[in-house]
């Protein structure tokens, strides 16, 4: 093993905002992307607030870690009760979708690796708007006082595991209504949505497809990137395209910025900021649409 792997046993918690897509469809991508900063700001404090600490951040969604599986759910339960307390913005409402599994990780440079990553990911993929769901290896471990917030909901089989799991919902509303334990529909991620994704990127002659087994395209005017844009505006390492756990990631890494034009005409900049890829567009590398760039990367997500 390499001397800086260390193995573990840490509770994994990902928190996911739900409908993020349509947030941007309604709201406008500014607004959008600034409710989603204040969204994973929120998320984070709570986190800190029970000694979490923060493994990455992934567009719409944090993935943190916790000593034991205790301060794993009470995290969750009181990151739900912060995000009911938050006000709404345009009458639109931010809601959250948390996943928590248990088990041995590889830690290495500040990251987790391993199974019990993967099923904490795969759970939250299942989860819907309001919902805290985990798994039977998490509720074993509670204390009895957490241990009766849990309910099972399901046995079935998760992408990229052969047995069963059972899973369960943490109720964590004051009065543990049904609204919780049954959780909101329509913000569920779609059976889709949990399937190979691919991403085509293309740009004059080159294309490029990013998918589970090439996962991250570096876009800049150095000839060592994977899409080479001949633009005196573009940095050499302009931004990084990646795709980590079912979503494709935008970070811009420039000097001049990135812009992304949306098939509904709205447009983004983003400096030295990262945003989720969605439906399709186009990709500017410091130089803004207005200009009318020479030089644009197409992209859709299929």
């Amino acid at each position: 093993m390499n001397t800086e792997q260390q193995k573990s046993q840490l509770s994994i918690l990902f928190a996911d905002i739900s409908g993020s897509t349509a947030l941007y469809d309604k709201l406008g991508n500014e607004l959008a992307l600034h409710l989603v900063s204040r969204t994973l700001d929120v998320l984070k404090h709570e986190m800190a607030r029970h000694q979490g600490t923060l493994i990455k951040t992934i567009g719409d969604e944090i993935m943190c870690t916790f000593a034991n599986v205790a301060a794993a759910v009470d995290a969750a339960r009181d990151m739900q009760m912060a995000m009911e307390e938050q006000d709404p913005v345009n009458g639109q409402h931010i809601y959250v979708r948390i996943g928590v599994h248990s088990g041995d990780v590889i830690r290495e440079s500040g990251d987790v690796f391993g199974d019990a990553v993967n099923v904490a990911a795969r759970v939250t993929a299942i989860t819907r708007a309001r919902q805290i769901l985990t798994t039977q290896t998490v509720v074993d471990q509670l204390p009895q006082e957490l241990r009766k917030k849990a309910r099972p909901v399901m046995r079935g089989e998760l992408r990229g595991k052969e047995s069963t799991l059972s899973i369960f919902q943490i109720l964590w509303e004051k009065d543990d209504t049904m609204s919780t334990r049954i959780g909101m529909s329509a913000f569920r991620k779609p059976a889709e949505a949990l399937s190979r994704h691919e991403l085509l990127l293309r740009h004059r002659l080159q294309v490029l497809t990013l998918n589970e087994q090439s996962r991250s395209a570096l876009l800049g005017r150095d000839e060592t990137c994977n899409l080479v844009i001949q633009n005196k505006l573009a940095s050499r390492q302009h931004a990084l395209i990646e795709y980590n756990f079912g979503k494709f990631l935008l970070t811009d890494h420039s000097a001049n910025g990135t812009y992304i034009r949306f098939s509904d005409g709205q447009v983004i900049q983003l400096n030295h900021q990262q945003i989720v890829l969605h439906g399709a567009g186009q990709i500017s590398l410091g130089q803004s649409f207005s200009e009318t760039p020479g030089e644009v990367v197409e992209y859709i997500l299929q």
